[in-house]
């Protein structure tokens, strides 16, 4: 025999329907509207209940935005809840009259609680029944916002303690419901909670609000919903779990039976719907008769939608800007939580257009895949004064998935480790503009000479007031035979190490590592400092592409470093904007050693210079330097004018095959390769962004064209524990 709980459960629940209807009726306070003291004394703790409930914006799709053709076009979607907020002149009629019909007939005229749906559950319960509901839609509204609440609390545990407690099966907990309910209907119009509502549902998985739902389900935004699809939606909503239209192999609900329970519960919607007048009967049994015919749209979560775009790399960059990005939260777990929540619209400094022809340029020459090495190849552009990255490829596809096919990683080369996952590269002979810089700012010349005959050079020929350099003699050759002495200015143009390992041996180690520190040189790997033994002049610390066209922008920018951004500004669904951090531009060397440094590599791009094939040999100016390391095991060219900077990188992701003669693509070899990227880059970036007449060299740092002087040398000692790429260019 079922025990009957009368004094507990069922006069609380009784007394409190009792004292809201009249709440809501009267609007009087319940002391004056009931009589009695154990109703008085339950509509004081009626009346006691917090009454104010915080409806923040709901859980929203993050959305990552690119130009292309100067239009905005979005290039990947975040979300923990697919859903996207729409006004209520967005939603289809017949999905708000299914809605109303079928939850909650009486929405129009209660007061925010349906007194005779709770009076039946209070009914249901008194006599030893689960505890039941008859929640209005403002009341399911309410137990909506605050499930997103909850779920945006950060840690799991206290997401799981403040779901049971806003979802718990109590008198109590309803009653709390009651009374938000009553008053957000007193705060907002019915046509507010009900827009509200339709935007919080579930509708199965990680789909929610009706838009989403429509997109998902049937392809069509919510205001194209017609009737069968509409009366479906709200069938789903009444149980996601079970009734979702996405499992096609579901023997319960899949397409063997037609979406049987599915079924059936949207035509009982569609019968709510004829009951209360707002379909006809011939409306009503034609779309009882109709199949449910779903039409699954995904929206890609992440970076993979993002390659279509060739923009899977920099999509994952931007990520991770965000994730280290304190604008976004105070911790990482703040910062996610942010992304996949705020309905953030992240609008980024991508070149659409500029990435196809760099992506187009970089698989014309490199292959994805080399069955005897492991081959990469990257190619990134910034524009100098701002850091803004305009475009960034990479020879392999994004993915992400822990079984990848060969020819594709989620490791972009283009980044630092913390940013993509690569631990970076020998530059080469691209790290000779700081010994450059740094031999033009300690009072030498162009046009001075110096000796290129050594090739055996002591490590106490050189000087490092950092460090207690000590190590084996440092063995340097060149690519060519080269005179005896050579100028500055020759040897930049035909990037000779010999000459540069002299030039070294006139200089502190220590300020040529501070110099390059100072226009943004790091490892990749993060570890503090440079190596600064005396092969670091000839490019032996590992970095990434970003972080040495970045170094370059510098120098074209007058001798200020820029630190790279990929995001230009963003907005929260809420309308409210978040400021990520800027770029921090800083002098890393004097104007007059940029423009000096600029004019020599003019040469790179001349005559006998390295790189003079990349020419494409138009009137913009603009000066370049080349990189190899021993065997051409990488190799690297950055090109710039005075509006952008691209660097290009092909080499070993990992092993040391020399790639002098290796054949690549197009005709060319895994040293010349680069060349064929860098002109191709250059004939676009020069036609789109070309450059400005780049400024004046300081005549003193030039110096005159008969000025002859030997190198010296200088006293110290190495730890040179890292091969020096001793004949690269």
């Amino acid at each position: 025999m079922r025990v009957v709980r009368w004094p507990g459960a069922f006069l609380l629940f009784v007394v409190m329907a009792v004292v809201a209807g009249v709440l809501v009726a009267v609007a009087v306070t319940p002391g004056v509207a009931l009589a009695g003291q154990g109703v008085s004394s339950a509509a004081e703790f009626f009346e006691d209940l917090p009454s104010y409930l915080d409806i923040s914006t709901p859980q929203q799709v993050s959305t990552i935005y690119a130009k292309k053709g100067g239009q905005d076009v979005a290039i990947a979607s975040f979300f923990a809840e697919n859903r996207v907020i729409v006004k209520d002149s967005a939603i289809a009629t017949t999905v708000k009259q299914a809605a109303i019909d079928t939850e909650d007939p009486r929405f129009a005229t209660e007061g925010g609680i349906d007194v005779v749906g709770t009076l039946r559950g209070a009914a249901s319960t008194a006599l030893g029944k689960d505890v039941q509901g008859g929640s209005s839609i403002t009341q399911q509204y309410v137990k909506n916002v605050l499930v997103q609440q909850c779920e945006q609390l950060g840690t799991q545990s206290k997401i799981d303690s403040c779901y049971q407690h806003v979802t718990e099966v109590s008198p109590q907990r309803k009653l709390q419901e009651m009374r938000y309910a009553i008053a957000v209907n007193k705060k907002y119009s019915k046509s507010q909670i009900l827009t509200g509502y339709l935007n919080i549902v579930g509708l199965g998985g990680r789909v929610y609000g009706v838009e989403a739902g429509a997109e998902y389900y049937f392809g069509v935004t919510a205001a194209q919903l017609n009737l069968e699809q509409s009366a479906t939606l709200v069938a789903i909503l009444n149980n996601p779990a079970n009734l979702r239209i996405d499992e096609p192999a579901d023997t319960d609900n899949g397409s063997a039976n037609g979406y049987a329970l599915t079924k059936a519960r949207r035509d009982y919607v569609l019968k709510r719907m004829y009951v209360h007048h707002d379909i006809t009967k011939q409306q009503r049994d034609a779309a009882i008769a109709a199949p449910i015919t779903p039409k699954i749209t995904a929206t890609t979560n992440g970076c993979a939608a993002a390659v279509q775009y060739d923009a899977g790399y920099f999509c994952d960059y931007v990520r991770n800007v965000v994730l280290h990005d304190s604008a976004f939260g105070t911790t990482e777990a703040d910062r996610i939580t942010t992304l996949d929540t705020k309905g953030l619209k992240i609008y980024t400094s991508l070149d659409l257009d500029l990435q196809a022809t760099a992506q187009s340029a970089l698989s014309t020459y490199v292959p994805s895949t080399m069955t005897y090495v492991h081959i990469g190849g990257s190619n990134v552009t910034i524009q100098p004064g701002t850091g803004r990255v305009l475009s960034m490829v990479q020879n392999t596809s994004f993915n992400q998935s822990d079984a990848a096919p060969p020819g594709s990683t989620s490791v972009n080369y283009s980044t630092d480790q913390a940013y993509g996952g690569s631990t970076g590269f020998q530059t080469g002979s691209t790290f000779k503009v700081f010994t450059l810089a740094e031999w033009l700012a300690s009072g030498h010349t162009l046009n001075q000479y110096v000796n290129t005959t050594e090739h055996t050079y002591p490590t106490a020929e050189f000087t490092n007031t950092c460090e207690n350099i000590a190590g084996a003699p440092w063995p340097v050759a060149n690519a060519e035979a080269v005179p005896a002495s050579m100028s500055v200015m020759l040897a930049t143009a035909e990037s000779i190490n010999t000459a540069f390992a002299a030039m070294g041996k006139q200089l502190d180690l220590c300020q040529i590592a501070k110099l390059a520190e100072a226009m943004g040189i790091h490892k990749a790997n993060g570890a503090s400092g440079l190596f600064e033994g005396p092969s670091m002049i000839l490019g032996v610390n590992e970095l990434s592409p970003l972080t040495l066209a970045s170094a370059y922008a510098g120098f074209a920018n007058g001798g200020v470093f820029c630190t790279p951004v990929a995001i230009d500004k963003v907005t929260q669904a809420n309308g409210k904007s978040i400021a990520p951090t800027p770029t921090t531009c800083t002098r890393g060397v004097s104007a007059q050693v940029a423009a000096t440094v600029d004019y020599a590599l003019q040469g790179v791009l001349q005559g006998s210079g390295t790189a003079a094939s990349a020419n494409p040999g138009d009137s913009t100016p603009k000066f370049a330097k080349t990189g190899t390391t021993d065997a051409d095991v990488q190799n690297w060219l950055v090109t710039s004018t005075t509006k952008y900077t691209n660097a290009t990188w092909i080499g070993n992701v990992k092993g040391a095959v020399g790639l002098a003669n290796v054949p690549m693509l197009a005709g060319t070899t895994g040293y010349s390769a680069k060349f064929g990227v860098g002109r191709t880059m250059m004939t676009t970036l020069d036609q789109k962004y070309g450059g400005d007449a780049l400024p004046t060299p300081d005549p003193t740092m030039v110096g005159s064209t008969s000025a002859k002087s030997t190198a010296r040398s200088g006293s110290s000692s190495t730890t040179a524990t890292i091969p020096a790429p001793s004949t690269g260019k």
